[in-house]
């Protein structure tokens, strides 16, 4: 689940043939190929989200890698590409730590994704093709999985990368740019600040923006998709809080 922009993803490669989304699809948000570190920027990511791993922790080189078996280098080509992706903040002469969205953090990035993904929506209706909507089915199809499994971190992958494919239907390089940096923010904040077990993305809206994508209705699939946005904005409790930290160890435990 990592980022290179503009991703090297296609539908085709999210949910190839219509199937269901592989795990290795969810990288496409991280600049690294296929190897130990990007194996460990996604243990981390996953962490990060399902908030075993708080904000603000401190991911000392050598505790992590430690802990996967890896050289300081490849930790550090993983910790640096979740720098980029904006999870991990490194700080001079200190180290990396896990972001920390503050409450007007949390604001500014749904208020940002309120101004841009609703005529993001409206652009892809007009461009949609009819395996486009099949590989959007499957993926959401793929979302109630996780959901139902309670598999936080992965939840909250798909829903991620459900919203940043219709940004790449859409064809507008400078939007999908924005969007894939606030998608990667919102990821955290959800994980942070949730309080319903379904904000990683309700399926239902999902649903419904399939349903306008469907009819080609652009501007429903602009009021959906605000609609969406201020309902996640919503299900937030935005007040400052953290986590209890437990050990990187007991947070990576099987990893």
């Amino acid at each position: 689940m990592v980022f290179n922009w503009p991703p090297p993803f296609s539908l085709e490669a999210i949910v190839p043939h219509a199937a269901c989304p592989r795990p290795e699809a969810f990288n496409s948000s991280i600049s690294l190929p296929p190897g130990r570190a990007l194996d460990i920027c996604s243990e981390l990511q996953s962490a990060i989200f399902e908030h075993r791993i708080i904000p603000g922790t401190k991911l000392s080189e050598d505790e992590v890698g430690e802990i996967f078996g890896a050289s300081r280098t490849i930790v550090r080509s993983a910790l640096q590409a979740l720098a980029h992706s904006g999870l991990v903040e490194i700080k001079r002469n200190r180290g990396a730590f896990v972001a920390e969205p503050t409450v007007g953090d949390a604001h500014e990035v749904f208020e940002a994704r309120a101004l841009i993904e609703p005529e993001i929506a409206k652009r892809a209706v007009n461009r949609v093709s009819a395996r486009q909507l099949t590989a959007l089915q499957s993926h959401i199809a793929a979302e109630h999985v996780a959901l139902a499994e309670q598999n936080m971190g992965r939840a909250l992958a798909l829903s991620g990368m459900f919203h940043l494919t219709i940004a790449d239907i859409a064809g507008h390089r400078v939007y999908a740019n924005m969007l894939q940096s606030l998608i990667t923010k919102s990821s955290l904040i959800i994980a942070l600040y949730s309080i319903r077990s379904d904000a990683a993305c309700e399926s239902h809206s999902h649903h419904a923006l399939l349903g306008s994508f469907e009819k080609r209705d652009g501007d429903d699939a602009k009021a959906i998709m605000r609609s969406h946005l201020v309902d996640l904005h919503s299900g937030l409790n935005l007040q400052e809080r953290r986590g209890t930290q437990i050990s990187l160890a007991e947070a990576l435990a099987g990893a």
